[in-house]
């Protein structure tokens, strides 16, 4: 039986939705070597994370010299004041993992004391599985410190050209009944 184009495109359409939908490892600062002090404020790691669409089961990876750093999260407060001594969750193992549970602003600060002061920290924006897919999400916009939820992440307008389809349920549930009906 030979397979119409409508049938192709929503193929296609279904695994990149999926695809879309799956949760993702980020490399911190998109390379191996960046967490560290940065050489200049251009090289910060908030510019990097500003570009970036985090979303919940997302997990974010940082790499470091066992001994001689860690990563700390911390509340929005002691990111600010670069404070060291009240971490929500502290990491030194070199190779730290971390997933995100739920939307809102995360804060990380390096543990090695006067790194943070020297710009070694980043606020990382996670949207809700409703956010609109389009435009990165600024940090300074974006709630909760500590890692809690204040109230949702706020993004950009749809009007911007990306997609306003929101959530995977309603993907899957369209996906299954459109393959019924053209099966």
């Amino acid at each position: 039986m030979a397979v119409s184009s409508s049938s192709s495109l929503l193929l296609m359409f279904l695994v990149f939705a999926f695809a879309a939908a799956a949760p993702k490892d980020y490399l911190i600062g998109g390379k191996p070597d960046a967490w560290k002090v940065p050489s200049s404020e251009s090289d910060s790691l908030n510019k990097w994370a500003q570009s970036v669409r985090f979303r919940i089961a997302d997990h974010l990876i940082f790499n470091y010299e066992t001994g001689k750093d860690s990563v700390l999260q911390v509340s929005k407060e002691d990111y600010t004041s670069c404070n060291i001594s009240n971490p929500i969750k502290k990491y030194n193992d070199g190779k730290t993992k971390v997933r995100f549970d739920h939307s809102g602003s995360y804060y990380y600060i390096s543990g090695e004391k006067g790194h943070c002061e020297k710009g070694q920290k980043v606020i990382v924006s996670v949207i809700s599985p409703r956010s609109p897919s389009v435009g990165p999400v600024s940090p300074a916009s974006a709630p909760s410190p500590g890692g809690g939820v204040e109230g949702p992440a706020v993004a950009p307008s749809p009007t911007s050209g990306g997609s306003v389809l929101q959530g995977g349920g309603v993907l899957m549930a369209v996906g299954v009944v459109a393959a019924m009906w053209v099966f």
